[in-house]
């Protein structure tokens, strides 16, 4: 799975946003291709560069089907509206995207001298 990421720093009027973020969704969501998606405001940054207001995560099958999406009618008109609405203040990109299960996770850990601790 890949996703584009896309990070919006901060902005002159961040409540603009609010207005404005509907209508870059509604043509985002019609990308063919599109999967899923997670948007996040960030409220703390512990550590880095702290300007980002909004993350947005759009997942699909693969780096193509990103691809072909952003290339889409429908992704070139998206992206003019996060250009319009954040006045360049974003960074995109793309990343292939892996995630597992904790539980999963705990079932593969291997107990020894250096990690005895249970993972329950």
């Amino acid at each position: 799975m890949h996703k584009l990421v896309i990070l919006i720093g901060a902005l002159e009027d961040p409540a603009a946003l609010d207005d404005e973020w509907p209508q870059f969704l509604r043509l985002s969501e019609a990308m063919p291709g599109l999967r899923r998606e997670a948007t996040s405001r960030v409220d703390t940054v512990l550590f880095g560069a702290g300007d980002t207001l909004l993350m947005h995560e759009m997942f699909f099958d693969s780096q193509s089907a990103a691809r072909s999406a952003m290339a889409s009618s429908e992704g070139r008109a998206a992206g003019r509206a996060l250009q319009a609405m954040t006045g360049g203040r974003v960074t995109i990109f793309l990343a292939d995207h892996k995630e597992d299960d904790l539980d999963n996770i705990r079932r593969h850990i291997v107990k020894g001298k250096d990690n005895d601790a249970d993972p329950a």
